[in-house]
């Protein structure tokens, strides 16, 4: 039964990605024949063409004429028109692949019980990029071929991902997070989380400008540039080492620690992105400058947290008064925490953080004041919402790599990879013996 059912989402994931890739050449040959066809007799066009001649024909001889013919045109039954839907149709499509995809890979247990989920997400996006890429290639021309210049349904960009997609996630980890556990072992967590960090970054960045600077790669990349891209690197996502924790039933002390470290590493490789893209961006960089970009650093993280925490607050004083409108509870859960987070963002404080904390404090006193229903509505709507974003993301995330013009050098991969794993090692093991 269990083959059977994965050979059916199979099957319907193969069929939704050749609906998918052949949706678009459909809408553009339906297009191309109502331009050539534009005639009288086409439904809209004939409307319009009629109403602007009757126009003129009154506005010439002020009240019209008995003798004006008005043509009468034939109206279509069915219309075909997939650009009007085109954006919401395939993101759509995004997520219904990726559910099916989530089925069919907890219905193979030998096959979820190697490979990660976040793993096998990828994979599939890759493959769905492939998909697409060639068709695009067998459609137009070759420059045209690349998913992610053709529409941005098939691409991450920075916005969608900061704006919409990460939100719900970070508010599902700091909502449901234990607490009482998590400050009681926030000293470690921040240990980990930013002087970690911090190392990995500084450590992958150093070590990828020397090789750069010794000729050891096809081309030699700027110091902070190397910075940038470890910035982006450093970052750990244990969501592998978070299931094995709960097959194997570790301690709630580790589990807590490296639940709360990939959750504020998060907040710190974004500070530190930002940091050294804007040390990049300028001219001369002076000693003022590094100063400054420190004191940044520990400003957009406590402004964050506070941001966060009044936000809480707001919306515990608020859901005291909706004893008589429950139905606006979840309303106010999800609003109130995605402002925290816009408004973190539009001050270039740490969203992360924002959300984070004002989930915490949600947690702590909001659920006091809304009833059992709407705490369930809470629960499994942003359990739902956090679950679809992480597998869209993980998708986009194999179909942008998809592209035509990576340039590869060996050497820099190589390193990059060793890089991380030796350095987070003796990150991980010096902070742990202190």
């Amino acid at each position: 039964m269990g083959t059977c059912g994965y050979r059916v989402v199979t099957l319907g994931v193969i069929l939704v990605l050749i609906f998918t890739v052949n949706i678009h050449e459909v809408g553009a040959s339906v297009a191309k024949t109502q331009l050539e066809n534009t005639d009288t007799n086409h439904p809209i066009y004939g409307v319009v063409t009629t109403q602007s001649q009757d126009i003129d024909a009154a506005a010439t001889s002020g009240h019209g004429s008995s003798n004006s013919t008005t043509a009468h045109h034939r109206y279509h039954v069915f219309h075909f028109d997939f650009d009007n839907v085109e954006a919401a149709y395939v993101v759509s499509l995004w997520i219904f692949i990726a559910s099916l995809a989530k089925i069919g890979f907890h219905l193979n247990n030998k096959l979820s019980s190697i490979f990660p989920e976040s793993c096998l997400l990828i994979i599939l996006g890759i493959i769905v990029g492939i998909i697409v890429y060639l068709a695009l290639l067998y459609n137009g021309s070759p420059s045209s071929a690349n998913p992610a210049q053709y529409s941005p349904q098939y691409s991450l960009n920075a916005k969608t991902f900061f704006q919409f997609l990460l939100p719900p996630i970070i508010l599902d980890a700091g909502y449901f997070m234990p607490n009482r556990a998590f400050f009681n072992n926030i000293g470690t967590i921040l240990l980990y989380a930013v002087i970690g960090t911090c190392w990995n970054a500084a450590s992958i960045g150093l070590t990828l400008w020397g090789i750069t600077s010794l000729g050891l790669t096809s081309s030699e990349i700027p110091l902070l540039h190397c910075l940038v891209f470890s910035s982006l690197i450093s970052a750990v996502d244990p969501v592998a080492v978070l299931a094995v924790f709960e097959e194997i039933h570790v301690n709630e002390q580790l589990h807590i620690v490296v639940f709360g470290e990939s959750l504020l590493n998060d907040a710190v490789t974004v500070v530190l992105y930002h940091m050294f893209m804007d040390y990049a961006l300028q001219d001369q960089l002076i000693v003022i400058d590094i100063f400054a970009g420190i004191l940044q650093f520990f400003v957009v993280g406590i402004g964050g947290v506070l941001i966060g925490v009044l936000f809480g607050l707001f919306c515990a004083f608020i859901t005291k008064y909706t004893a008589h409108v429950r139905v606006i509870e979840p309303i106010f859960v999800f609003l109130l925490a995605y402002l925290a987070y816009l408004t973190a963002e539009m001050f270039h404080l740490s969203g992360i953080m924002a959300l984070t904390f004002c989930g915490i404090v949600m947690k702590n006193y909001v659920v006091f004041n809304i009833s059992e229903k709407s705490q369930t509505t809470i629960k499994y709507f942003l359990k739902m919402l956090s679950s679809m974003t992480e597998t869209v993301i993980f998708m986009m995330l194999g179909t942008s790599a998809v592209k035509d013009n990576h340039v590869w050098d060996v050497v820099f991969i190589v390193v990059t990879i060793v890089a991380c794993l030796v350095y987070r090692a003796i990150g991980t093991i010096t902070l742990t013996d202190s």
